[in-house]
Formats: structure tokens, sequence, C-alpha cells
């Protein structure tokens, strides 16, 4: 697990180091939040956790992608296909999770609340669902761009259907809206179990389906170790 932490390390100083396109996302779900501030509670605060999901998701694209360049070159210096991809997990999820803290102060402050705890779960959910969602849309283009348009895709889908329909479930963030619902309108239980089952679920699928991904992409070639040996022994 050591390589893995400093994995995580390298790959959190790299992103904090681009400050500029950190400050830019993180505004992100404050100006979903401020588009409706002035509606219901429950549709605002389900606007800033869509808004959270998308820097999420976002940092998660970026970072994979550029890792590809990086990923290679630790495989050969000794470190494991899942210490890489654990490592730039956690470091997303360390920087989600953060400013996901710093939204609930925000909305907590800001609204009158009677299940506050319930707006953190939905926020945190979301920031669990969205690092790996990021991962995976990364590992699986060529470039940035394709990536940012499937996942303006993803998230005007959400925005769009209607989560009653049954179709709407295969969404990957269907979960924020029946915990936003639970947290805000104070239905039964029964919102809070679906929307973590949900959300449980396709955080596991998501970071299985990446790690696998990552591991076959890093699998060690035949050529690659052949060469280092020849170099090796001609020396």
């Amino acid at each position: 697990m050591r390589k893995a932490f400093i994995v995580a390390e390298m790959v959190a100083r790299d992103l904090l180091r681009r400050r500029a396109v950190l400050a830019l996302l993180a505004l992100v779900p404050l100006a979903f939040y401020l588009a409706r501030h002035d509606d219901k509670v429950g549709q605002a605060i389900r606007f800033a956790s869509l808004g959270l999901a998308w820097a999420v998701s976002t940092l998660g694209l970026f970072s994979g992608t550029a890792g590809k360049s990086v990923e290679p070159r630790l495989r050969l210096s000794g470190y494991r296909s899942w210490q890489l991809y654990t490592g730039r997990l956690c470091a997303l999820l360390g920087i989600g999770l953060l400013l996901a803290g710093a939204y609930w102060c925000i909305i907590v402050l800001d609204q009158d609340l009677q299940r506050p705890f319930a707006v953190g779960l939905q926020l945190a959910v979301t920031v669990v669902v969205a690092a790996p969602l990021g991962l995976l849309i990364g590992a699986s283009v060529p470039r940035d761009l394709e990536g940012t348009l499937i996942l303006i895709t993803l998230i005007g889908l959400q925005f769009l259907m209607d989560p009653e329909k049954s179709s709407a479930k295969v969404l990957p963030l269907w979960s924020n809206r029946e915990l936003g619902t639970y947290a805000v309108d104070n239905t039964d239980s029964g919102y809070l179990q679906r929307g973590l089952a949900h959300g449980i679920a396709y955080a596991v699928g998501l970071t299985a389906l990446t790690a696998i991904l990552a591991a076959v992409r890093l699998r060690p070639r035949r050529h690659m170790s052949v060469a280092p040996r020849a170099a090796h022994e001609r020396g």
C-alpha cells in the first residue's frame, strides 16, 4: 500500500499545482447552486450536487488521460497496475470529498434543513461515483475532447430525464435524486436505501471496470521485458 500512497501524493501534488483549473472546477457547483437558489431548496441542492459530479468527473477524466504517458514508465520501475490506479483514485476522492465538505457547509449555513447530514451523504456519494466515472471515461477514450463530450451527454441526460422513468435508473448519478429527496423532502427511508444501493453499486462497478482496463493497458509485454534484459547482457 505504500506505493499506492506515493502515487496518490504525486497525483494530488500535480492536480493542486493547477490552481486556476481547480478554482474554475470548484466554482461549477456554486454556479449550479445559485442558478436554482431562488427556486425550491431541493432543486438548488440537486443542481449543486450534479455540479459537484461534473467537477470531480472532469478532474478524473483529465487526470486519467494525463497519466497514460507516465504510468507505463512507473509500471516498468516496479509499480503494479492496482497501485497506480488505487493511488490516482484515492487522490481524486480526497480532493472531491474536501470540495463536498466545503459545499455541505455552504448549504447548511444557507438553508434551513431538517436532515443536514443526509445532504452531506448525498454529496459524498456523488463524489464516490463521479471519481471512478471520470477515470473510466478517461481510460476508454484516446483524447480529452471525446471524454468531455461523453461527460456533457451524461450530465445533460441526468438533468433532462424524468427520474421517475425506469430508464433514468441506468444513469450513474440517479442516486443523487433519491438521496436529495430523502434529505430535503423528509420522505421515508426507502429513498435513502435506494439511493445508497444505487450509488454503492455504481461506485463498485465503475471502480472494478476501470481497474480491469488499467490492468490490461499496463500489463507486462514481452518486448518490454526482453529489451531491458538484452541491454543488460550487452553491458
